[in-house]
């Protein structure tokens, strides 16, 4: 068996100058190999190192990324979007970091196949030591949400802490903690989620700069809010019961908005009607008083006359109303007939 060592020193001895010389490395039909220069090797070496210089000089950041640039582990410049240089055989590196895309945490859940800053483990299945919480009530409700955020300094992300993101998770799921503990279950269930949402988001963001991560929350949003699996029939009971009790109440009010302009409109048509009854009655009145006053200043005038013209206007208003007269004088009948006024027949011109 051949030694290794020697196949090696024949291989590589004419070009480096070792093993046998005068004999050199040997072909497999039984010539000589041709000898590589060293002068060849050199200047192959150097090509591959100006090569390197030329590619690690030049470096492009994307429209939506920031470039950090250091220097032997020490930031000198923050670059902006486009070509840039820097020294080259790794005097300068760069990290990039996504300042413009939005990035996401999911809680309870995970996403298939789409993450750009989340766990490594993706799937649509449940995760109920996130998701589960209790309720101020002592009620326990599922809840899903996500945490939209984006970097907003890349010195702090990158140098504030070791794992930002981690630390973003625990806040987040901390603070939502707390705001579903100081509510009811019916109200974080319901009425109270985009509160939720807005605490959640405001609170995360002072704890974000209290601690300098570089992060800036742009929303948090609430994704399935529900009872746990357990008990979500007697909770769609519940619910649906909760659903009549506000269809009989809106039924109430529509019945309520319908009557009441109605006896409002009634009550308006009375009172008018006795305005107007009173308006008139006054009205009568003072006509009554007029008309009296004048009837008194004619008497005063006349007498005699006044008084015969109210005689002859009041028979003319009452006769007309008797069936039968009879005239009388000192207890004895007169010959004259009976008169039937009320069957006479006016003369023409004169009123019925």
């Amino acid at each position: 068996m051949n030694d290794p060592r020697k196949t090696v020193e024949n291989l590589f001895g004419g070009a480096f100058g070792g093993g046998d010389r005068s004999s050199g490395p040997r072909r497999p039909g039984g010539g000589q190999a041709p000898k590589i220069p060293l002068g060849l090797i050199g200047l192959g070496i150097a090509a591959l190192f100006a090569l390197w210089g030329v590619s690690s000089v030049f470096f492009t950041v994307q429209p939506e990324e920031r470039g950090v640039v250091k220097r032997f582990g020490e930031v000198v410049k923050i670059a902006d979007p486009g070509l840039h240089f820097k020294l080259p055989f790794g005097v300068d590196t760069v990290q990039l970091v996504a300042t413009e895309r939005v990035l996401k945490q999911e809680f309870g859940f995970r996403t298939e196949g789409v993450s750009s800053d989340a766990p490594s483990q993706y799937s649509s299945n449940e995760y109920p030591d996130e998701s589960l919480m209790l309720s101020g009530d002592l009620n326990i409700i599922d809840v899903e949400w996500v945490v939209q955020y984006r970097i907003a300094d890349p010195m702090k992300y990158i140098y504030s802490m070791r794992e930002p993101t981690l630390t973003l998770r625990d806040i987040s799921e901390s603070v939502m903690r707390r705001a579903v503990g100081n509510r009811l279950g019916s109200e974080v269930l319901t009425t109270a989620r985009v509160e939720i949402s807005n605490l959640v988001r405001d609170e995360t963001q002072t704890a974000m700069e209290r601690y300098g991560t570089g992060i800036h929350i742009v929303t948090v949003e609430l994704q399935d809010v529900v009872p746990p699996a357990a008990v979500q029939p007697a909770f769609n009971e519940v619910n649906e019961a909760r659903q009549e009790r506000e269809r009989m109440i809106n039924e109430a009010q529509k019945q309520a908005n319908q009557q009441i302009p109605l006896a409002r409109g009634q009550a308006n048509r009375a009172i008018a009607e006795a305005e107007g009854y009173a308006t008139e009655r006054v009205n009568q009145a003072q006509g009554e008083t007029a008309r009296f006053k004048s009837i008194l200043t004619e008497y005063r005038v006349a007498p005699e006359v006044t008084r015969t013209r109210m005689y002859l206007e009041t028979l003319n208003e009452v006769l007309p109303k008797i069936g039968s007269v009879v005239v009388v004088q000192d207890g004895q009948m007169s010959p004259v007939p009976l008169l039937n006024l009320r069957d006479a027949k006016p003369a023409a011109g004169e009123p019925k």
